[in-house]
């Protein structure tokens, strides 16, 4: 099985562990940024004041700064399929209580053999919109989680088709990379609007840093170029934390586009039936509602965006940057495709 970049599955497997390792050395750099970059700042701006005033001379920003990024990575990855989880309200499903939870648990065990996985731990999201996504940091802890209405509205080959496709994203490791990216995306959005108070707050309460005005001659016109490059360095700063939830958006949307497609591909060798995908993904993209319980930062996990943006209905353009899935109109062309290849191979269509 390759991708549509020509890697195999191994190669796959080592570029997404090689994706995950240069997406947390980004997220600390980022918070190193932050704090050494506040640190000179700071410094630049006490460095002109008196001589029993304070200087900001030890960056003690910077050190924090990038300690708490590289706590907050560590312990994203640690804990990031039980917060994904967790924000979606999910139980796990141990003992089925109903034919049809009886029959994910029997779907998902079949597919996980055909997948040569181990088995993964199953979920249930009491939510009416139909949708499902996968999580966990490795084949050996994975986990499923479905929506109560994707049970409800798939027939038992629909089911089977959307769960290999969530054990494609597992064997291909794609659940440690959008995992891991789910949890600092939400740890960047905590840190921002924790930040943009502190920052709306100093500015109500008149406390700032000054531009550094006073005095005449060549000393004053010193003092004023510094202030000036302070209140440069502190937009851009200040741009940087606005910025920064947007960027990590998408990221995320970036890193899920083009992988959805070859989950689909792999679903669809795991089951040997195509269609039964491209039928199931018809249902999903005629739901009438977003899925609520699934939210942003976990977006780009599920099978369909669980937003309902109409972005996503568009390929190319901004679409590639906004959408957090390729359009289902793209997807199920594909699949259909690969259905027709499969009954013509089989010989039920005319080769001439």
């Amino acid at each position: 099985m390759t991708d549509e970049a020509g890697l195999n599955l191994f190669q796959q497997q080592e570029a997404n562990r090689r994706r995950t390792i240069w997406l947390v050395i980004g997220f600390v750099l980022f918070f190193a940024w932050l704090g050494f970059g506040g640190d000179f700042i700071y410094y630049l701006s006490t460095r002109e004041a008196g001589p029993r005033t304070y200087h900001h001379t030890f960056p003690w920003f910077g050190l924090l700064l990038t300690a708490i990024g590289a706590g907050i990575a560590r312990y994203g990855f640690a804990t990031g399929p039980n917060k994904v989880l967790w924000s979606t309200g999910a139980r796990e499903l141990t003992e089925p209580a109903s034919d049809k939870e009886r029959q994910l648990v029997n779907v998902v065990e079949e597919m996980a053999i055909a997948a040569a996985l181990p088995r993964p731990r199953i979920w249930v999201v009491p939510d009416a919109d139909p949708n499902a996504f996968a999580t966990g940091l490795d084949q050996a802890k994975s986990h499923i989680a479905v929506t109560q209405g994707l049970l409800d509205l798939c027939s038992r080959d629909e089911l089977q088709a959307v769960i290999a496709h969530e054990l494609g994203h597992v064997k291909n490791l794609d659940v440690r990379l959008m995992t891991t990216l789910a949890a600092l995306v939400g740890a960047v959005a905590l840190m921002h609007d924790g930040m943009g108070r502190l920052i709306t707050s100093g500015f109500r309460s008149g406390r700032g840093i000054s531009s550094g005005g006073g005095g005449g001659g060549s000393r004053g016109g010193k003092k004023g170029g510094l202030g000036q490059l302070v209140i440069v360095l502190l937009v851009l700063w200040v741009i940087t934390w606005i910025l920064a939830p947007i960027i990590s958006q998408f990221l995320a949307m970036a890193v899920s586009r083009k992988r959805e497609f070859l989950a689909d591909a792999m679903g669809a060798q795991f089951t040997r039936n195509p269609m039964a995908l491209a039928t199931a993904l018809q249902k999903i993209e005629g739901a009438e509602s977003p899925t609520s319980s699934i939210k942003r930062g976990a977006a780009h996990l599920c099978i369909a965006d669980p937003l309902g943006r109409r972005v996503n209905l568009h390929e190319g353009g901004f679409s590639n940057l906004l959408a957090t899935h390729p359009p289902m109109t793209a997807r199920i062309a594909r699949l259909k495709g690969m259905a027709y290849q499969r009954l013509k191979a089989e010989g039920q269509f005319p080769t001439a």
